[in-house]
């Protein structure tokens, strides 16, 4: 047992005595005094705490933006942090440059954590163009300057080269291996590396904090000052890391990332990656995972949804052996899975397009990027010779837990997918629910909006819809 956090800051070997549970924001800015890393929203949204994390991807180091405030210091054992100060070495960094040269800063308070997401997305050699641009800055806000002349700084350093990460080389990680257990100040950090290791400390410790990426529970953290006083990291679990594809299936280990996720699902389920993109920035996508999704069970989680109308699998592991539970039945009642004591979430399985199959997801929600939903609706079809054979039909948002609508499924399936079935699929929808009011939106407006959608989908099958940016 470690009490020490052995990780690289901006290129040196560095160890931190403290609480595995303190955030990373607060010890740069009260430690090492790295105070150009700045404390905004304290919530993962604002980007203003942004720093680059790095770790061993086959013969090089792969950095990514990182939201500081909602990241415990746990969670960067054995890796790489570089704060907007390591990103200067002899010369300042050219995104830097870029920045200063076009006039893109007024405050500066945003700026440090702007420069840290272009930087990363110029190390990782992503293509120079907007739509990049614009995803990397998602998770930024800028209240004074304006985006514009950022991106137009942008452009002038991402995917022109010479723009990599003054950290340290992959050699060095073979001597920064995340440690077994940490502990400090009554914190007790375990980082299994196997699945039979995390499902025994599972079994021996049932009340300790399942941790994947912690962009849910680190608001807690961060927001609320809550204590982790014993601790479960899945991110070293190696079977929890691992995606595999057969003939017909698509598997995630439930600690692979979101954006992990995003580059392999865009290919079958461009839809599903659109929204992905939309849930969370690059900071929180490299982040969260696709089980800590399912298993917070929250009702307007943006995955769920999705992944129930494309018939998703998710297995449950523990001493006793694996069991496969349909993603639809998974979730009980409101924040209660049908996960047990001495459980984890495994991986998720998700079925490969059929032939005739059309898929569609879509968010609600008062803004176009990182938002929470009013409404989450995920439609799935196949159809032969122009009638429905098959629908699956989700939605978020509508109940105390992502819910599929089999009443409307019914509606369509038989149907040639035309304006009546529609009209029913819809009726069906809204005598099927009955959703609660909130400030997101009314129970009738919900309803309404979730009716709608149903003709948006066959709109949208017909080559109609023309993408909307914000609802």
């Amino acid at each position: 047992m470690s009490h020490a956090i052995k990780f690289f800051l901006n290129g040196q070997k560095h160890e931190a005595s403290v609480r595995p549970d303190m955030t990373v924001l607060d010890w740069l800015r009260n430690a090492p005094r790295l105070t150009g890393t700045k404390e905004g929203c304290a919530e993962g949204d604002c980007g203003a705490c942004s720093v680059l994390i790095g770790d061993p991807a086959g013969d090089s180091v792969h950095y990514h933006a990182a939201n500081s405030c909602i990241l415990a210091m746990g969670q960067i054992d054995g890796r790489s942090l570089i704060t907007v100060e390591g990103l200067k070495t002899e010369t300042l960094h050219p995104v830097q440059v870029a920045m200063a040269e076009n006039g893109s800063s007024q405050c500066g308070f945003c700026t440090p954590g702007i420069v840290i997401s272009l930087a990363g997305l110029a190390a990782n050699n992503a293509a120079a163009d907007d739509h990049a641009i614009h995803d990397a800055l998602a998770g930024n806000l800028c209240r004074c300057t304006g985006y514009r002349p950022i991106v137009e700084a942008a452009r002038k350093v991402v995917g022109a080269g010479g723009a990599a990460i003054a950290g340290p080389h992959i050699a060095a990680f073979a001597e920064m291996k995340p440690q077994t257990t940490l502990s400090s100040g009554g914190s007790i950090y375990h980082q299994p590396s196997t699945l039979a290791e995390l499902v025994q400390l599972r079994k021996d410790r049932p009340d300790a904090l399942l941790l994947g990426g912690g962009t849910d529970l680190g608001v807690a953290l961060a927001d609320y000052h809550s204590d982790w006083d014993e601790v479960i990291s899945l991110a070293h679990v190696a079977e929890l890391r691992a995606i595999g594809e057969s003939d017909n299936h698509l598997s995630f280990g439930a600690a692979v990332t979101w954006e992990e996720v995003l580059a392999r699902v865009a290919e079958f389920y461009p839809s599903f990656a659109t929204l992905i993109r939309r849930f969370g920035s690059t900071q929180i996508r490299s982040m969260g995972t696709i089980g800590g999704n399912i298993g917070t069970a929250s009702p307007i989680g943006d995955g769920p949804p999705a992944l129930i109308a494309l018939g998703a699998d998710v297995e449950l592991a523990s001493l006793n052996g694996r069991r496969f539970v349909a993603l639809e039945d998974f979730f009980l009642d409101y924040r209660k899975t049908e996960l047990r004591a001495d459980e984890v979430i495994a991986s998720v399985s998700i079925p490969k397009p059929k032939p005739e199959q059309e898929f569609r997801v879509y968010k609600i929600s008062k803004r176009y990027d990182q938002d929470i939903s009013t409404v989450c609706g995920a439609f799935s079809i196949t159809r032969e010779d122009g009638q429905v054979r098959s629908a699956r039909i989700a939605f978020g948002g509508m109940a105390a837990i992502p819910r599929r609508a089999v009443e409307a499924e019914h509606a369509l399936v038989g149907s040639q997918f035309d304006a009546k079935a529609v009209e029913a699929c819809a009726a069906a929808i809204t005598a099927s629910f009955k959703p609660l009011s909130d400030w997101r939106g009314t129970s009738d407006y919900r309803l309404q909006v979730a009716g709608n959608l149903v003709e948006r989908f066959w709109r949208d099958v017909a080559g109609e819809t023309v993408e909307v940016m914000a609802l």
